[in-house]
């Protein structure tokens, strides 16, 4: 290495930036690891200011690696390294023993083996995420356990249950039906984390001999040590045949930082701008797809008409003046709904909360909140009938002595006739299936169901909002402002991360971003998984229902792109409870 000149390796990945910085000796004297939530940019030039904060205005030699490096290396002119060949490099130099290495990332994964007598034999993963970072982040949010903590709630001797770790989405049906019978959140950690190893080597070793010594590296296996045993068990491996390192997190980073040919040198100040200018650079994309609005005002005439438009009638408890009232429950994958109705089938009480884990906690709870509004409202109504639906259906029926247990379908064809008599299709879009239903002289004639892929769910949205450091509601607001929506495709929630990527290469703003999922939601759920070829058989009169239509966006989306109006109440979330209630109040099994 050069005298005098620190060697600087940058791994931007899928959701996290990583850095290493290298003294003349080879030394580490500087290394990060954050979560960048698509600001790359700024995450990056944030590593820059600390390292000229500590060694002044110092001279640099650059590279840069990882799955979102390449933007970052065409937009500043820096040296890019693919990130296998980066580990590579750092295993050769620094762990010329180990025989196997294991990465694990955000949204991708990886199996190198290394040969004394030839070139590396290189596998990552194709075109599923499962069983990566982002799989586990998602049972993580289901579980109600920050990720860091994963680790601690682990307990010796763990039964380990069957789990699918193909999707992350549909791994929550596997990890709910866990929850609901009570088993103990540390078997279940235990069962996500034989689920990815089982994942990765089915996928990645395909039978090939897994020869010692072995690396771990990536995100997960630095945070969640343990995740390292439940591998080495699917390996048939001890403990013995890994070989330490001692920031696995940042192994590419190191790697990019030891590559010797074809690296920038500049000062650090320099090596800035270059990244910092990125931000103004405006790139016109030619495939952006048709804004959401027009305009401002014809953006705030639909949101206004959508505001005033009333489909369910409410009344406050304490203005009810019957004496009787019927409930309806929807215990969904991860969240219950509640909604209770009077004699005239207006909306008493509404309630919709995360199970957190414990669906019968949270249908006690919202019963438990109706209870107390009755008496401070100083009201004495009677529940004369109920009626549950969803996954938690037969669990709740049981737990409480509900009346009548509801098919989905019915409950949410219930709900949608009730909105508009003349309807013609249903869509429903929960948090991880959807339901498409057709009706032909007010009966039900079809119904399709998502089956192997939830892309396209309301789950989608939501993961893809908190990824980029918004609320559900700011999200929403900001994707009807866009001017040039993303044109994102159908592709797995997980991998919809790399058409981000690509986006941000091109300066897209996250209005842009917004609005392209949106889009996306719809084009996934209507083309790639119900798999609809003839928008004309949805009819003229569409209702939709499911919490993803709370955005706003999303709903506008699937006017543009079916070209019909659809019906949508202030309350689409609960449309499943609403109807399980009017089947209560019709006595109807």
């Amino acid at each position: 290495m050069q005298k005098n000149i620190l060697h600087l390796g940058l791994d931007v990945g899928s959701t996290t930036a990583k850095i290493a910085v290298l003294d003349a000796d080879g030394q580490l004297v500087y290394n990060e690891y954050r979560r960048h939530n698509t600001k790359v940019t700024e995450v990056v030039c944030g590593f820059f200011q600390e390292i000229e904060e500590k060694f002044g205005s110092c001279t640099v030699s650059a590279m840069v690696t990882g799955s979102a490096g390449m933007g970052i290396s065409e937009a500043a002119g820096i040296p890019f390294v693919q990130e296998v060949v980066a580990a590579s490099r750092l295993i050769f130099e620094k762990h010329p023993k180990v025989r196997t290495l294991v990465d694990l990332g955000g949204e991708d994964s990886k199996m190198i083996f290394f040969h004394p007598d030839r070139q590396p034999d290189i596998r990552m993963n194709g075109n599923c995420a499962g069983g990566t970072g982002a799989f586990i982040d998602q049972m993580a949010m289901l579980l109600n356990i920050p990720i860091e903590q994963l680790n601690s709630h682990l307990q010796d001797n763990p039964t380990v249950y069957a789990m699918a770790s193909r999707c992350g989405v549909f791994a929550k049906t596997d990890v709910q039906n866990l929850v609901s019978r009570e088993v103990l959140k540390s078997d279940i950690i235990a069962s996500v984390f034989h689920a990815v190893a089982m994942q990765t080597m089915n996928t990645l070793a395909r039978a090939s001999d897994i020869a010692p010594k072995i690396i771990f590296c990536g995100g997960p296996f630095s945070f969640l040590p343990k995740l390292k045993d439940y591998f080495l068990s699917a390996m048939q491996l001890s403990p013995e045949d890994v070989e330490a390192t001692e920031h696995p997190e940042i192994v590419s980073a190191m790697g990019a930082a030891l590559m010797e040919a074809n690296r920038l040198n500049c000062s650090i100040q320099e090596l800035y701008r270059r990244v910092a200018k990125e931000r103004t650079i405006v790139v016109t994309r030619k495939n952006a797809l048709q804004p959401l609005f027009n305009s401002d005002e014809e953006r705030e005439r639909w949101l206004q008409y959508e505001k005033e438009v009333e489909l369910v009638k409410k009344v406050p408890v304490a203005a009810y003046t019957g004496r009787i009232c019927y409930a309806g429950m929807d215990s969904g994958s991860t969240t219950t709904k509640i909604a209770i109705i009077g004699e005239n089938k207006e909306l008493l009480y509404r309630y919709y909360a995360h199970n957190n884990g414990n669906p019968l906690q949270a249908v006690k709870q919202g019963l438990q909140t109706f209870k107390e509004e009755m008496k401070a409202a100083g009201k004495n109504i009677t529940i004369a009938g109920s009626a549950v639906t969803g996954y938690g259906e037969d669990l709740i029926k049981a737990a409480f002595g509900v009346d009548h247990g509801v098919v989905e379908t019915i409950a949410h064809y219930t709900a949608a006739h009730y909105l508009n008599p003349k309807i013609s299709f249903v869509l429903d879009i929960g948090g991880q299936d959807m339901k498409a239903i057709f009706i032909k002289n007010g009966e039900i004639s079809r119904v399709e169901l998502n089956e192997a892929c939830s892309s396209g769910c309301g789950s989608f949205v939501e993961t893809f909002g908190k990824s980029l450091g918004y609320t559900a509601p700011d999200f929403a607001a900001l994707a009807c402002t866009a001017t040039q929506p993303c044109d994102l495709g159908t592709r797995c929630t997980v991998f919809m991360n790399s058409k981000v990527k690509q986006s941000l290469r091109e300066n897209a703003t996250t209005a842009d971003i917004a609005a392209g999922l949106s889009y996306s939601v719809i084009k996934n759920c209507l083309h790639k998984v119900l798999k609809f070829s003839d928008l004309q058989e949805l009819g003229n009169h569409i209702v939709v229902q499911g919490g993803a239509f709370k955005n706003a966006s999303i709903q506008r989306a699937l006017e543009i792109v079916t070209g019909k109006k659809v019906t949508c109440s202030k309350i689409p979330e609960l449309m499943g409870a609403y109807g399980a209630a009017l089947i209560a109040m019709n006595g109807k099994k």
